[in-house]
């Protein structure tokens, strides 16, 4: 796959770059597929971490502090630390993958891409996989936290009235205007944008051109000079616009993690309903 020119391109790798580094004794590379699909072929060396499913639904600071140890440590034991290189990969470039990165940058990583286009383009490529596994060997993990890449339930609450601040609601379509109901209640958070999350991926399954990332963000007023805050149904979509307004450069972007579902279920947070403002 071609290497794209964005402002921060360190954040994505090209298959290319991938192979010319395998064996090197300080790089993790993480397989973020299902445990069935890693086992039938994944890139030599690749461990297994499955990101789905692991979820928050409470922002608050104890349960948000728990979580993210838990988090921490379950990377620990696939033996990343903040020493290590570490590149991510899925099918191609999306979610889970993305979400990884993200975690990692919250945990103080500087050394974490996504591979883009993900194990597609690994392929297509022309590049081995294999069923051979190798047993990660655990390290200590310690964390220097970036709390400012990470939103809270009273962080977004701040965002509505702030100028400065621009959510972005990733979900589909149905999600934002309340057709599809994935918690107690359904709609937006007051003020939100929408732009769905796999309108950031090409149809090579790698991320789209810089230039076509700003154009769709600039049109719904996400720019630069505002702080973006990401949210979805569970912090995994929004991981995902995440990144791709982090390779444009963005000097300010979080990620809800506890996004609708927290945001949807809580009654004493306000909600917007889109459709009655058509």
């Amino acid at each position: 796959m071609e290497k794209k020119t964005y402002t921060r391109p360190e954040l994505l790798t090209t298959p290319e770059e991938l192979k010319a580094k395998l064996g090197a004794p300080n790089l993790r590379v993480i397989d973020t597929r299902q445990a069935e699909v890693y086992a039938q072929g994944h890139i030599p060396g690749a461990i297994h971490f499955d990101l789905f499913g692991i979820s928050l639904i409470d922002t608050s600071p104890a349960p948000l502090a728990a979580f993210m140890s838990m988090i921490a440590h379950l990377f620990e034991l696939r033996g990343v630390n903040l020493d290590t290189e570490v590149v991510f990969y899925e099918e191609n470039s999306g979610m889970k993958a993305a979400r990884g990165l993200w975690f990692l940058e919250y945990f103080g990583h500087k050394k974490v891409s996504v591979l883009d286009g993900g194990i597609q383009a690994w392929k297509k490529a022309g590049y081995p996989v294999t069923t051979d596994t190798v047993p990660p060997k655990g390290t200590q993990f310690k964390v220097s936290e970036q709390r400012e890449t990470l939103a809270t339930y009273d962080d977004v609450l701040r965002a509505i009235d702030d100028r400065d601040a621009k959510l972005v609601d990733t979900r589909s379509a149905d999600e934002y205007m309340g057709r599809l109901v994935r918690a107690a209640r359904g709609g937006a958070v007051p003020g939100a944008v929408h732009l769905e999350w796999t309108q950031n991926i090409a149809a090579d399954g790698g991320f789209k051109t810089e230039a076509e990332l700003r154009a769709m963000y600039e049109k719904i007023g996400v720019t630069p000079d505002k702080e973006a805050v990401a949210y979805c149904q569970g912090g995994y979509r929004a991981a995902h616009t995440y990144l791709a307004l982090r390779l444009l450069g963005f000097p300010k972007v979080r990620n809800y993690i506890g996004s609708w579902k927290e945001w949807g279920d809580r009654q004493d947070l306000p909600i917007e309903k889109p459709w009655e403002k058509k």
